[in-house]
């Protein structure tokens, strides 16, 4: 399954990292089920293994009442959590602290108020070895958008 090619038209006008909060975000016109099934496809043909998906909104939702939530914050919300051997390896050898980011993530999440539109991103990594873990995720990223580099 492909995003709709409205999509890609709206992802080049949208999309563009803006930085919101220590995140690197996307915007794209879809379906939230199809941008999930699109970052799930792009990170497995990474040729890596999805450790968790989180149903943030879902639990959200789920629990709303029982916090004394009064508002539905997202009609979908998730967050793919996975790791690379060998990425890891490598910037953990240059600094064991690096732990601390691992596993690495990506979340999509659809609002009531923006029907229609999804917004994807990961974290902003610090500068040094970090960079590369947040290339292969911008890569991950621009690969389920279909966004051209």
């Amino acid at each position: 399954m492909h995003l709709k090619t409205a999509a890609c038209l709206l992802a080049g006008l949208l999309a563009g990292p803006a930085l919101a909060e220590d995140a690197i975000t996307y915007e794209v016109e879809d379906s939230f089920d199809n941008v999930t099934f699109a970052i799930e496809n792009a990170i497995i043909g990474q040729g890596l293994v999805i450790d968790h998906l989180s149903h943030t909104g879902e639990m959200l939702e789920r629990t709303r009442s029982d916090v004394g939530g009064t508002r539905t914050i997202f009609t979908g919300a998730d967050v793919f959590s996975f790791c690379s051997a060998t990425l890891s390896r490598r910037v953990m050898e240059i600094n064991p602290a690096n732990v601390q980011y691992c596993p690495y993530g990506i979340f999509a999440y659809e609002t009531p108020e923006r029907p229609g539109i999804v917004v994807v991103g990961h974290r902003d990594y610090p500068e040094g070895e970090m960079q590369e873990v947040e290339d292969l995720l911008a890569a991950i990223v621009a690969e389920a958008l279909m966004l051209e580099d």
